[in-house]
């Protein structure tokens, strides 16, 4: 991935794209053939196998793709060739689209792995690439955890499949996306994609939280996910490869139900007070790691806010239309250690901040920066579930110009502060933002605990983020 702030061409699979273009049968593998679903494990091996179309995603070059005749691996004829644009290109800000079998979907249960050759026009790394994205709720997704790295010659890459007993009816057979490196494109070829059973795969491990035990403060009636889910293998080469999975390849328990639930996409209700451990496996192998439930308490929402819509442009708010926001934790390595597990509560959602030294919203990347030239304070709302210490100190800071002629509005919130840096209660903050002369390219807010080291580890939810006039 990019960043560390974040520069990654992330993008959502939306449904209802407009298909752009259609690849007919050239080549069908008819003696793979069982009764159900296809088992033909050939995405593209010198033309498109049955039923296979191209859908990019919204937002990208739609012509990034293309079949090559010149460039090809062995003794193909054709490969898949994709043209990563430049930086500002105005037909699309990055290059990346799915395969789909729209013949029904492939019962792909007998391989372990997608496999292929690939090759860039220069060393590069696709930020995201894999399989079961499909529009169709991507229920069993699975992408590389860290890009794949490409060189300037080909080279066999393996996406392993997390349980291939889950795929008997797949329909994403292929995923990318992937924008330009320092801001310039470049091409990459892929060819020989298929699916196969490879031997030699070996010592897999599973895990959600990342493999970490996460202890999230929460409250009765709120809901929260089993995040960082991960699957690992050794390849035959030594290496080990690790994809990121869907919660389907999953089997999630709750060690008390009556603290909290877990349902079979990793979707945590927490229903009362007490501890609860949600772990889960893979197939039969136990996941490294645990989301710890903590519930203390009923939850008492944020103050809703009053101001006019008219007189606000609202970034994270259930009261208000939210503009675009590339991310609301970039985690910029290699220093953060600030985590995420945003919860809804009745219907009211609220970012939540673990493990705390701090943490950056953006909207500069891939949305637009906020022009706030006529707007004076930024307001928000912050709870501290756990006590404060005496030397606890929150700096906000709200950039323009981000990567530029950087300008920054900033205020520091202690125990002895008006407001007050307290526990157990909501705070609202509305910080003046006249001293920012130039407020018209706004595009970061950064949390940070630098000032004072209390809340060095520290867990805090944020509700109603917004500028106001």
């Amino acid at each position: 991935m990019e960043i560390r702030i974040l520069h990654v061409y992330k993008c959502t699979a939306i449904s209802g794209l407009l298909l752009l273009l259609f690849f007919g049968c050239e080549r069908v593998v008819s003696d793979l053939d069982s009764p159900g679903f296809s088992e033909n494990p050939e995405v593209f091996i010198n033309s498109f196998s049955a039923g296979l179309e191209y859908y990019p995603f919204e937002g990208s070059k739609i012509d990034a793709f293309s079949v090559d005749s010149e460039t090809t691996f062995g003794r193909s004829t054709l490969s898949m060739r994709f043209d990563v644009p430049n930086e500002g290109d105005p037909e699309g800000a990055y290059a990346g689209a799915i395969f789909r079998d729209d013949n029904g979907g492939r019962n792909l249960s007998s391989y372990n792995a997608l496999t292929f050759y690939a090759k860039g026009t220069k060393a590069a790394t696709i930020n995201e690439i894999g399989f079961g994205l499909d529009f169709f709720g991507d229920r069993f997704a699975v992408g590389l955890n860290d890009g794949l790295r490409l060189t300037t010659n080909w080279r066999k890459y393996i996406i392993p499949i997390p349980d291939a007993s889950k795929l008997t009816q797949s329909q994403g057979l292929l995923w990318y996306a992937e924008g330009p490196e320092n801001g310039d494109g470049y091409s990459f070829w892929l060819d020989e994609v298929k699916y196969e059973n490879l031997s030699g795969l070996a010592q897999p491990r599973a895990a959600i939280m990342n493999g970490n035990d996460v202890r999230l403060t929460a409250f009765a009636g709120s809901a929260s996910a089993v995040t960082g889910l991960t699957y690992t293998i050794n390849q035959p080469n030594g290496v080990d490869v690790t994809v990121s999975a869907a919660p389907a390849y999953y089997t999630f328990s709750s060690s008390n139900t009556n603290v909290a639930t877990v349902n079979d996409e990793g979707r945590v209700s927490i229903v009362g007070e007490g501890i609860a451990e949600i772990t889960a496996s893979l197939g039969s192998i136990s996941a490294n790691g645990k989301l710890i439930i903590d519930s203390a308490s009923d939850f008492t929402p944020a103050p809703t806010p009053t101001d006019d819509p008219s007189d606000v442009i609202s970034i994270f708010s259930d009261a208000y239309t939210n503009v675009p926001v590339d991310h609301f934790n970039g985690f910029w390595e290699p220093f953060q250690t600030t985590t995420s597990n945003d919860f809804e509560v009745n219907g009211n959602n609220v970012l939540g901040y673990e493990n705390f030294n701090f943490v950056g919203i953006e909207f500069h990347i891939n949305v637009p920066t906020i022009d706030g030239s006529e707007m004076t304070h930024l307001r928000m709302d912050l709870f501290f579930p756990d006590e404060i210490p005496a030397n606890s100190a929150l700096r906000l800071r709200l950039v323009n110009d981000v990567g530029g002629n950087e300008t920054v509005a900033s205020t520091t919130i202690r125990p002895n502060t008006n407001p007050a840096l307290v526990s157990g209660q909501w705070i609202s903050v509305d910080m003046d933002i006249t001293s920012l002369g130039n407020r018209s390219n706004l595009g970061q807010i950064i949390f940070d605990a630098d000032e004072g080291p209390g809340l060095q580890g520290a867990s805090f939810f944020v509700d109603n983020i917004y500028l106001r006039r």
